[in-house]
């Protein structure tokens, strides 16, 4: 039978139809049925008993339609060229009303639960009411259209507190400084879709904004926005193919009955949220993954979340990402629509925090008092993670966790001691002591702080610290923590495999190949440690541990107490594959070690662990090796005595550690030999350093004081002894946040040095390298830094370094994405005529330099000619400086004309 022409458009244009069609299905046959197009049992056939699929019905009424003939294909396409989805939606839904409206408030009620405040970052344990936004300290933001391309060089640690620098608001062009509310209403704005990526590091609070979002959307019943909530360490456990609208059906059972009809709304109403992407451990290809628009058709969960990502599934949705910074690259910059960088804490948030976490202001005051006074710690307490940790350590209830300053917070307040006894020490004194480790027992190591924040979990668990009670707890704490021991060791263990696999979600299996029962975690004080997934997406119990730095100092203290008892601690975590039994084979490895010097074997395997950071540059073993490097000073296991107490001395150990009063040497040695390495990245330099003054090497206070005169310029330059120490200067600088103009010169500062530099050049306002040999080699690694998306160079002063027209091309490329900089001082350089063409381009496009000063630089009349002709493009410089270089007196009087000729540009010449 012949086609009539409407039931051929309908054939011929199938596909789209199914395509553009399908998810307004249900009020299409709504129409069709209401004139009679379809009937009852039509309806009945096409949904199949609610087991078919959008596009399967439509498919199956377009077979109906083509039976029927060509007046049923032609009040189709009638019905078609006269939908509106917008009032569809509203007035032709299959559902009731008032039932979904039931649906979605306990939707709400569920996620609001599921998403209740950590403990660590809100005081909700000690509210009324738990669920109130209010509890919640508030965190800084910094906002960008597109995200920034992070460097290579630089590891999220390295960053920490950057953006709370003094004057660092006023310098910084490329992101604009927010807070919680703004996020909110981009995010549940009526007109938002798209990506929007939260980029911060580990512990910053990127998943508690996310509970706060959930929270204060739960709450506003004016938010129309239907809110979905995925973490990807949960869609990690997902390993068949699963469809999005199957994926949605699992997780959100209850609203199993009107999902379909949500798959069909203004998909501008829906956010969803995707926690962790740097946690994801599926291939993310942008490029070559199939499309999909379909909701029921099955594709592995990296086909999903590519398909979610670039808007072909559910399109008009906002997705919400969040991720650590080096893990943001994953998504392509250009399907990315807002960039958020969580900041975390201010100082003046930071001191809220205390004042909320801690029993009574006093208290609260005391904490402040001394982490302000230490900078490395006030450093970490810019994440608010940090700040929990740093709370429980200091302060459990109404003291210090140290045993010997256990009444009235007196370890706090001997840190604010004077320098020396008279005080009246070199004024550099005081700034020196908030950066180097202390003698006394007050924690001031990172280290230390985490042995006494497990200290007060393990001895305070049960009911918290009960007035009275408190000496007579740390009196048992050496008992408590020695029962605990083997519980302990068994936890670190699970953590360290986490840490070599970049996992951090572990399964019950896990946990039993660990001897670990989760019926035990339950009642013992590793439920403060060791957290259970309650709202999976899979059916499977998993656990994550409370934060991932917590994570990597039980893995480092499980691998420092393998060292001490003379085991290999990666032994335990590689599978059987030889003909002994693991017992066994357990057994003639410790007897071998026993027969080998017990002195040697320790320090193979404290190298193979502080080489573990060196060989991953991503630098996820960072914190690792600072832990390692922290627990092996005898007074930071003091605090934990009882684990490390237990271990064999003489007989097994005759040098080891637990009988020494300082660092073992070879630590040092090991530490100091990375630090001069060449092939290290000044990143992992940079982390070199922290390992150092977690060991508390002797040394380092010397090392920077030394330093500290050479910023304040009292120091005799190129000194030999110090010529390789760059990256302890990096160290210094990164904990110098009131510090914005960097003044080095004539230090003998090099290329290599100027390298090792690199993690903190971009945050200074003024660089000031004069009469230093940087040359070409040192113009690259500056423009490295003039690149830098946290660039606050203004004032760039290289005068006499040696740059030649080849670090000039190399400067003015960088300075063609630079719009920072607008003083550039470069006398003194040789860079003649081909470095003055350089600048001639330069200046054609760049509009923020103000100043260029070129004295002594040997260019000639034909240089002098090319800056004029950019400069009757270029407005907006106001002063050249061509002194005692190779004009002509006829070039000198063009260039004193041009000036006249433009009363805003002053050129500075002579003969």
């Amino acid at each position: 039978m012949a086609l009539g022409p409407c039931s051929e458009e309908i054939q011929k244009g199938r596909v789209e139809i199914v395509e553009n069609w399908s998810k307004h299905i249900n009020p299409l046959l709504e129409l069709l049925f209401n004139v009679g197009t379809v009937t009852e049992e039509d309806l009945s056939f096409i949904r199949g008993g609610g087991c078919t699929g959008e596009r399967n019905c439509l498919r199956t009424l377009l077979d109906v339609l083509q039976g029927r003939g060509e007046e049923a294909c032609r009040a189709f396409l009638y019905v078609l060229s006269n939908f509106q989805p917008s009032a569809a939606i509203g007035t032709a839904s299959l559902f009731p009303q008032n039932a979904l409206k039931e649906h979605l408030q306990k939707h709400k009620d569920i996620l609001a639960k599921q998403h209740g405040p950590a403990n660590y970052l809100s005081m909700a344990q000690r509210m009324s009411k738990p669920t109130e936004v209010d509890t919640f300290t508030d965190i800084s933001f910094s906002r960008h259209v597109g995200y920034p391309v992070a460097l290579q060089y630089q590891h999220e640690v390295a960053v920490v507190g950057d953006p709370f620098r003094a004057g660092r608001g006023e310098a910084r062009k490329q992101g604009e400084t927010c807070g919680f509310r703004d996020v909110f209403q981009s995010l549940f704005s009526a007109k938002v879709d798209g990506v929007v990526l939260l980029s911060g590091v580990a512990g910053s609070g990127k998943t508690t904004v996310i509970r706060q979002l959930v929270q204060k959307w739960a709450a506003d019943a004016d938010v129309q926005k239907v809110v979905f909530s995925m973490p990807f360490r949960e869609l990690n456990l997902i390993t068949e193919p699963q469809s999005l609208q199957g994926l949605l059906s699992d997780h959100y059972s209850h609203l199993k009955p009107i999902l379909p009809e949500l798959m069909t709304l203004n998909h501008g109403q829906v956010l969803l949220i995707l926690d962790g992407l740097d946690e994801f451990c599926f291939p993310l290809d942008f490029e070559h993954t199939p499309k999909c628009s379909d909701p029921e058709r099955e594709l592995s969960v990296g086909g999903l979340v590519v398909n979610l990502i670039k808007g072909n599934l559910l399109p008009g949705i906002a997705i919400l990402l969040t991720s650590r910074p080096h893990a943001v690259s994953k998504v392509p910059q250009l399907l990315v629509r807002q960039f958020y960088s969580v900041l975390g804490f201010s100082p003046v948030q930071q001191q809220h925090y205390f004042e909320q976490n801690c029993s009574s202001s006093q208290a609260a005051a005391a904490v402040w008092s001394f982490v302000s006074s230490h900078k490395p710690l006030q450093l970490m307490c810019h994440i608010p993670a940090f700040c929990w940790i740093v709370s429980t350590a200091l302060h459990d209830g109404t003291c210090s966790l140290f045993s010997d300053t256990v009444s009235n917070g007196a370890a706090l307040r001997e840190s604010r001691s004077d320098c020396s006894e008279d005080g009246s020490a070199d004024p550099s004194c005081s700034d020196t002591n908030t950066v180097l480790p202390r003698s006394c027992s007050s924690p001031v190591t990172v280290t230390e702080i985490y042995c006494c924040f497990l200290k007060s979990i393990v001895v305070f668990h049960v009911g918290g610290c009960v007035e009275g009670m408190h000496l007579n707890r740390l009196q048992d704490a050496p008992r408590v923590l020695k029962e605990n021991k083997a519980k302990l060791k068994c936890l670190g263990s699970l953590a360290f495999r986490g840490l070599l696999e970049r996992r951090f979600l572990f399964n019950q299996s896990d946990l039993s190949s660990f001897a670990q029962e989760s019926c035990e975690l339950s009642r013992a004080f590793m439920v403060e440690i060791l957290k259970e997934d309650k709202f999976s997406l899979t059916y499977e119990k998993s656990f994550h541990f409370i934060h991932t730095s917590v994570q990597e100092f039980l893995a480092a203290l499980y691998y420092v107490l393998e060292s001490f008892s003379g085991s290999d601690p990666f032994s335990g975590l590689k599978p059987n594959v030889g003909l002994l039994p693991p017992s066994v084979q357990k057994c003639l490895t410790s007897l071998v070690n026993k027969l080998r010097r017990p002195r040697h074997v320790l320090r193979r395997h404290i190298k193979k662990a502080l080489h573990c950071g060196e060989s991953h540059q991503s630098g996820h073993m960072d914190l690792f090796c600072r832990f390692v490097s922290g627990l092996l000073v005898p007074k930071t296991r003091f605090i934990l005595d009882g684990l490390f107490s237990g271990e064999p001395r003489p007989h097994r150990f005759p040098s080891c550690l637990p009988l020494l009063s300082t660092t073992p040497p070879f630590v040092l040695q090991l530490l100091r030999s990375q630090l001069h390495s060449s092939s290290l990245s000044p990143g992992r330099q940079l982390n070199v350093c922290h390992c150092l003054y977690e060991a508390q090497d002797p040394g380092l206070p010397q090392r920077l004081q030394y330093w500290l005169k050479v910023l304040s310029q009292k120091a005799s330059g190129q000194c030999a002894s110090m010529s390789s120490d760059w990256s302890e200067l990096a160290f210094l600088l990164q904990l110098s946040q009131d510090l914005q103009e960097l003044n080095l010169d004539a230090q003998g500062l090099d290329a290599e040095g100027l390298r090792r530099l690199l993690p903190v050049l971009p945050l200074f306002s003024t660089l000031s390298l004069a009469q230093n040999p940087l040359g070409p080699e040192g113009a690259e690694v500056l423009s490295v830094a003039l690149r830098s998306p946290d660039c606050q160079i203004e004032k760039l002063w290289i005068v006499s370094t040696g740059l030649g027209c080849n670090g000039v091309k190399i400067l003015t490329e960088a300075l063609k994405d630079n719009h920072t900089v607008f003083d550039l001082r470069m006398a003194i350089n040789s860079i003649g005529d081909v470095g003055a063409a350089c600048l001639a381009e330069l200046l054609k496009t760049n509009r923020s330099l103000r100043d260029i000063r070129l004295r002594d630089n040997f260019v000639t009349d034909r240089g002098a000619e090319l800056l004029m002709e950019a400069l009757m493009e270029n407005t907006t410089l106001k002063y050249l400086w061509l002194f005692d270089n190779k004009l002509s007196k006829e070039c000198v009087q063009q260039l004193k004309d041009f000036s006249k000729s433009r009363p805003t540009l002053d050129i500075k010449v002579c003969y």
